[in-house]
């Protein structure tokens, strides 16, 4: 199944896409998802006919497809080129930050670029979304923990990331630095977590293009390890990681410059589209 979100931001309601790819309105049925509905895997959503539902406008805009996410846990330096690229080993343990859940927005809302920004980039990487809670869940029943999986944007300031004294987690959560969705897609969509292919274009060059066979630690290893040092709750994200292709590792680097347009997605979650915009400027938020 997947799911999203559509509405203005903050008044955002429930959606359900139908075989051929048509956003459905569920708002009737429920209107909100909740982490309730990630803890039993939309089990109660399993016998509805979505050509049942009336259509959502198809210039409606889509949300997050997470309500309240309590905390989003992201994974640095997870592919071994994007390593390289870095200038970084890779890491024989995976490398743990936070993000601010105040950087969400959906996943065609413009980013704005933060005040005294001079090295923005992006980053397109696989969202694993908690459905149940785990606390020291093994690697064998990780999979049993996952709500499903989405597309995100985890855009980075890298001055602030890496030339002010320490902690990703400052060029990590600017606002409207995490777009998410188009939908959140339950596992049973997806035939192989470990081959999904990543892309992300800017102005129409192709910067990124990836496989999530080439993480360093898998989707699975990733729910078990996190688990090992805090609780995961329904409505967690996991970021795991961005593949080779980011701005900074370009020679010369290359920055998102207000104008810039974002495209990027993932086999079988669909993908995203942003507009970037200077800070103080207007929103299509």
């Amino acid at each position: 199944m997947r799911f999203f979100r559509h509405g203005p931001r903050g008044q955002e309601r429930a959606g359900m896409v139908d075989a051929r790819g048509g956003h459905r309105d569920l708002s009737a049925l429920v209107l909100d998802f909740e982490a309730r509905h990630l803890a039993d895997h939309f089990a109660s959503f399993a016998a509805i006919d979505p050509e049942r539902l009336p259509l959502v406008a198809e210039q409606t805009r889509i949300g997050a497809p997470v309500a309240d996410v309590g905390k989003i846990i992201c994974i640095g330096l997870n592919y071994a080129d994007h390593a390289r690229e870095a200038g970084m080993q890779p890491p024989t343990e995976p490398v743990v930050f936070m993000k601010a859940t105040s950087t969400i927005v959906g996943p065609n809302d413009d980013v704005q670029l933060p005040k005294n920004s001079t090295k923005s980039d992006w980053e397109v990487e696989l969202g694993v979304v908690i459905g149940r809670e785990a606390r020291y869940v093994s690697v064998e029943h990780a999979l049993s923990h996952i709500a499903g999986l989405c597309v995100i944007n985890d855009l980075s300031e890298r001055a602030f990331q890496l030339e002010r004294g320490g902690q990703w987690d400052k060029g990590k959560s600017c606002d409207t630095f995490a777009p998410i969705g188009p939908y959140l897609v339950t596992l049973d969509e997806i035939a192989d977590v470990a081959n999904l292919e990543l892309w992300c274009d800017v102005n129409g060059q192709r910067m990124q293009a990836g496989n999530t066979r080439d993480m360093i630690f898998n989707v699975p290893y990733l729910v078990h390890y996190v688990s090992q040092f805090m609780s995961l709750q329904p409505g967690d994200i996991i970021s795991t990681g961005t593949p080779a292709g980011v701005g900074m590792a370009r020679k010369p680097p290359v920055w998102l410059q207000a104008g810039d347009e974002m495209s990027l997605g993932i086999s079988g979650l669909g993908q995203q589209r942003q507009r970037v915009r200077p800070h103080g400027g207007s929103a299509n938020q």
